[in-house]
């Protein structure tokens, strides 16, 4: 089937970037986020150097502790206040943890579904 192929290709290429490029983590686990600051970072999140998201700055990374050293989803947001959509990756994330980083995501004007992969 067709559809395996893609997905295949997909989280193929998804590991691609990540492998190809630096990740940054510039909010670590714990920090607060710079303009909500009640918000607080349940994981590690930054993004991969050197590649570009619809934002204009790089792709986002939220980094778990499952051991899996590989991409473990995908989240798709739209965020209504500044009325834009992203792909953030879920690098080495448990179950728990996309649970924790979805529920995070989805707040106020952002709103998010979870890619899982399987």
């Amino acid at each position: 089937m067709d559809q395996i192929r893609y997905n295949a290709s997909f989280w193929e290429s998804l590991e691609s970037l990540l492998r190809s490029g630096e990740v940054v983590i510039d909010r670590p686990k714990g920090s607060r986020h710079p303009r909500y600051t009640d918000a607080v970072y349940p994981l590690d999140y930054g993004y991969v150097k050197g590649t570009l998201s619809l934002d204009n700055s790089g792709i986002d990374v939220w980094r778990g502790s499952g051991g899996t050293d590989r991409v473990t989803g995908a989240l798709c947001t739209v965020d209504l206040d500044k009325r834009d959509s992203e792909v953030k990756i879920l690098f080495d994330c448990t179950d728990e943890e996309k649970r924790t980083v979805l529920d995070f995501q989805n707040h106020q004007q952002m709103h998010a579904i979870l890619i899982d992969r399987m």
